[in-house]
């Protein structure tokens, strides 16, 4: 996999109040020859979907490979979203999907993929589900996210999957231990998010007001201040390399794993631009080395996004 290929437009801040914004970064994303567009029926209670259907309406069908997660339950907590269960149930999966095409404007969806594991249903029932979609037509691919080595083999025995999408970063390295190697071995690809940590990983946290992108564990006054200490170091070696830390974290993964795409997240086509130059880092192995010599993810403290599953139609931690 090579070039532009690499890489893929995560949709998940883009909504009503960035409407313009977003579209503009879209088209700059085609413009430069990405096509892998990452939304969810659940971003932002569906405005993502809005958005990313106006942006694509007169883009012809051809020209990009839009992924859609589906399931999580979203609600309003004091004007923001969170998240408080799954709908995986495999006979609701019908009206998951028709929700998502008509917001987006589209028949049909090349990558399709549960937001989470719901424990109350076998991956087997819900891949069956979806291989039936598969079969009408509504779905050109299956996905999944944020699962198992064991699910993954489960699921596939059903239906070929198509890719994987998992949480990697330097902060994130769990899935090294055998399911990017699983996924090899199946002939399934694998879609990273969250490679800047969810903002963490960043020259801008090591400003001593900057604010944190999300409420999670890593930014917490009795963490940051640690974490900065290894974003700092990831500086220096950006600095050497005339780069940024993000676009620094961004190349490690592309040079550590050739075989995998990554999303960038943002709502800005500057952003989009500068992202995308992490491309012409060539790092080494001694290089990559280094990289995690500075940021060993053990060393990060507090949890990130976590991981989740649900229990009784309720998100309880994976």
């Amino acid at each position: 996999m090579k070039g532009i290929e690499r890489l893929g437009l995560g949709c998940m801040q883009m909504n009503r109040k960035n409407e313009e914004k977003s579209i503009r970064t879209i088209h700059a994303a085609l413009d430069a020859g990405i096509t892998l567009f990452n939304t969810g029926e659940f971003y932002q209670a569906g405005e993502s979907e809005l958005v990313v259907g106006e942006a694509l309406r007169h883009v012809p069908r051809d020209k990009y490979f839009l992924s859609v997660k589906f399931g999580v339950l979203p609600k309003l907590d004091n004007g923001q979203y969170s998240l408080y269960g799954l709908d995986m149930n495999p006979f609701n999966i019908k009206a998951h999907i028709t929700y998502s095409m008509t917001r987006l404007g589209l028949d049909y969806i090349d990558l399709y993929e549960p937001a989470r594991l719901d424990l109350a249903f076998p991956i087997e029932e819900v891949v069956g589900a979806l291989s039936d979609l598969v079969r009408e037509g509504y779905i050109g691919h299956i996905g999944l996210t944020q699962i198992d080595e064991e699910t993954l083999r489960r699921a596939n025995a059903v239906h070929p999957i198509h890719t994987v999408e998992l949480l990697y970063s330097l902060a994130d390295r769990g899935y090294e231990c055998g399911m990017f190697q699983t996924a090899q071995q199946l002939g399934v690809r694998i879609l990273t998010f969250g490679v800047l940590a969810h903002g963490l990983i960043n020259e801008r946290i090591l400003e001593s007001d900057a604010a944190a992108t999300l409420p999670i564990g890593i930014f917490a006054p009795e963490n940051l201040a640690e974490n900065r200490k290894l974003v700092q170091a990831l500086k220096e070696i950006a600095d050497r390399k005339n780069t940024t830390v993000s676009n620094l974290a961004l190349a490690w993964v592309l040079a550590k794993f050739p075989y995998v795409q990554s999303l960038i997240g943002t709502t800005s086509p500057e952003h989009l631009q500068d992202s995308i130059e992490a491309l012409s880092i060539e790092l080494s192995e001694e290089d990559v080395q280094e990289i995690e010599r500075a940021f060993p993810a053990e060393k990060v403290k507090g949890s990130g996004m976590g991981d989740f599953v649900c229990r009784n139609g309720k998100i309880v931690e994976g």
